[in-house]
């Protein structure tokens, strides 16, 4: 399914939905980032996605980083919470998303490195190759909030 995302946009379609979903900013032993690119929008981001009913929060960043990547992870703390609802996602089910995402660190316990049928291209990247990388600005705006080590508090916002 595409998805087109609109950021301050005046020609945006009107939110229908809100998902709460997760991010995961994985790090390794050597620094690298886990980073996925997605099927649906072809840009560059952090593992995650749509909670589900029954499950922890935690649970959901696990399946979700297990689904996409292949690596099992540990969740270790919280790094943001994004609410703005000038950023909405257009599939093309007609569903049109108000941007509601948590986003999570966490550590790699396992797993090898694999893709599917969401994430075409997956790697661990080095923090200075990320300005080579397509990423939206609200997904870069989460990983340097989880990669700021003066942060001591979640961002919320």
């Amino acid at each position: 399914m595409a998805r087109i995302d609109y950021l301050y946009d005046p020609d945006a379609p009107p939110a229908n939905s809100v998902v709460p979903s997760v991010v995961a900013l994985v790090r390794n032993d050597t620094g690298h980032i886990l980073m996925i690119r997605r099927s649906d929008n072809g840009r560059w981001a952090l593992p995650g996605g749509g909670h589900d009913v029954g499950e922890s929060i935690s649970d959901t960043v696990v399946r979700e980083v297990g689904e996409e990547t292949g690596i099992h992870v540990e969740v270790t703390g919280l790094s943001g919470i994004y609410t703005d609802p000038g950023h909405v996602m257009r599939y093309d089910d007609g569903e049109v998303r108000q941007q509601f995402s948590l986003c999570f660190r966490a550590r790699p316990t396992g797993g090898e490195l694999r893709t599917s049928a969401e994430t075409p291209q997956v790697a661990w990247v080095a923090p200075a190759d990320l300005p080579t990388l397509d990423i939206h600005p609200t997904m870069r705006l989460r990983i340097d909030h989880a990669l700021d080590p003066t942060r001591t508090t979640p961002y919320i916002g």
